[in-house]
């Protein structure tokens, strides 16, 4: 029988340290239930100690999720630990996580610690943690650069003490595939004890090798968990991406001989839910998840694929969650078909409030629209999600806008301000910088735009642009998401949703740091 291999999903903590992609609780949550349709592993589902936010969302997952191991990650300190410990104490099966870094680098610039100091502290941590679960993870961070005899000491301690979970990180995405793969082979035959523990990788992207580093590792090293993000998501370059490393054990049964027990059809989803969150766009020439990623323009292509898909496709687009993109329903469909649509879809909505709220959504788009799609229905979903959860100071209610060739543009926009209307106007360089110029006359964020992204949601003239705003204010980075038929009222939406997450009384979880 081939082994498992596990999959650890880390989207929710190491994910949302992308600038700009911290997210609400319930951001979160919908995330967590996403992951658990795909049945994924383990979620670890946040950093307790490092807010009272999210504290509460790791809470919140394990309160709800329950058919994945829930995880939070935790410094190797009895704090830290017992924060994870508390907050994890729904769910029906945990895991805490607990880090401290071994190289030499890390431990003298960053630690101001001796060796000795680190191995005690991790050893100690790992025996603390004990009280809590049984099931526990240590990670020597900046693994991959660690003095080996060293590493290996610290291990073999850990392990002595209770740590069932040995994840071997490449922090800073130094590494390459043999070297890293050979890294975790010498770990498992120098450890004593190593057949007592389950190796896990976690490796960042900052070459560009880090599912090639995952891959290597379980093949050629013998490891058995891989730490991964939905879209590679994460900060600098980016995690291993969960849709690469899952599809290429999958297609390649032959070679790795691993058994995953993702559910595939849920991968596209959880792909576009995680994108819509966080306004991390994916790129179209992105591995399974991309839009090209199942196209064929090349002639000779196209006439392969007509008469065998394999000439030419070594997995199915359905395989893993893409629709056929063709229209599903119109303005005439009624509450009960949208509401089979979104079951069919796997998307869960919390209560008969946010159903009727995004089926009033659905129907105004109906009626501008003629062709209504998948991702339009997700896009919904997601945005009705976002408006009945998060906090709102701001809310856009209409725009109006001129632009002439000669002439500069000019825009009046109408938005309220905790439930009171309000409206500014602006000139602007195209319709798009009136438009914000707008908003902020009556505002006055004095946040930095520092992205601006439009993409079309489906194929067509008709389709609905979603465009992504991040904003930097002290230190704070903030992505906003908005969609509509028409580009400019977008761009408006997006700019709003940006600020109401920068605006002070809004709930953080993990704040973002320039």
């Amino acid at each position: 029988m081939a082994d498992k291999l596990i999959i650890f999903d880390t989207t929710l903590r190491d994910g949302e340290q992308s600038p700009g992609a911290s997210m609400t609780k319930e951001e979160k949550l919908r995330i967590a239930r996403q992951l658990e349709r795909m049945k994924v592993d383990v979620i670890e589902a946040g950093f307790a100690a490092s807010s009272n936010g999210d504290f509460g969302a790791i809470q919140a997952i394990a309160s709800q999720v329950k058919d994945s191991v829930i995880c939070s990650l935790a410094r190797a300190n009895d704090k830290d630990i017992a924060r994870a410990a508390e907050a994890l104490k729904p769910a029906e099966r945990f895991r805490v996580h607990t880090f401290i870094a071994t190289s030499a680098l890390h431990m003298e610039k960053k630690l101001r610690m001796t060796p000795e100091q680190v191995y005690e502290q991790a050893r100690l941590a790992v025996r603390f943690a004990r009280q809590f679960t049984d099931d526990i993870e240590f990670s020597p961070e900046d693994g991959s650069r660690s003095d080996m005899d060293f590493l290996c000491r610290v291990l073999e301690a850990v392990i002595a003490e209770g740590a069932t979970t040995i994840n071997i990180p490449d922090t800073v995405g130094y590494a390459v595939p043999d070297g890293y793969a050979a890294l975790i082979r010498q770990i498992r035959e120098r450890v004593p004890n190593s057949d007592k523990a389950v190796f896990s990788v976690h490796c960042h992207n900052d070459l560009g090798m880090a599912v090639a580093n995952s891959l290597a590792a379980v093949k050629l090293g013998g490891a058995r968990q891989i730490e991964c993000t939905v879209n590679g998501l994460g900060e600098r370059a980016g995690n291993t991406s969960l849709e690469e490393v899952v599809m290429a054990v999958k297609t390649r049964r032959d070679y790795f001989g691993l058994e995953v027990g993702i559910d595939t059809t849920q991968i596209v989803p959880a792909s576009k839910l995680v994108s819509q969150t966080t306004g991390f766009v994916v790129q179209p020439n992105k591995a399974v998840v991309g839009a090209n990623a199942f196209a064929h323009a090349s002639g000779i292509h196209q006439d392969g694929v007509l008469k065998a898909r394999d000439t030419y496709e070594i997995m199915r687009a359905e395989d893993v969650g893409w629709s056929a993109n063709k229209i599903v329903l119109g303005k005439l469909s009624g509450r009960n078909a949208f509401k089979q649509r979104l079951q069919e879809l796997g998307v869960a909505l919390d209560s008969e409030a946010e159903l009727n709220a995004a089926f009033a959504r659905f129907k105004e788009l109906a009626d501008r629209k003629a062709e209504i799609f998948d991702e339009d229905i997700l896009s919904i979903v997601s945005q009705e999600a976002s408006a009945a959860h998060d906090h709102e100071t701001y809310r856009f209610v209409s725009l109006s806008q001129h632009s002439e060739t000669g002439e500069r543009p000019h825009a009046k926009v109408v938005f309220t301000v905790d439930g009171s209307e309000t409206t500014g106007q602006a000139h602007g360089n195209g319709p798009v910088d009136a438009t914000l110029h707008a908003i902020e006359s009556r505002v006055n964020s004095g946040a930095e735009l520092i992205l601006y992204s439009v993409n079309a949601i489906t194929a067509g003239t008709q389709a609905q642009g979603e465009v992504t705003v991040r904003l930097a204010k002290a230190g704070r980075i903030v992505n906003g998401v908005g969609t509509d038929l028409d580009i400019v009222a977008a761009s408006a939406k997006a700019y709003i949703a940006a600020l109401n997450k920068l605006d002070p009384s809004a709930e953080k979880l993990n704040p973002q740091r320039s």
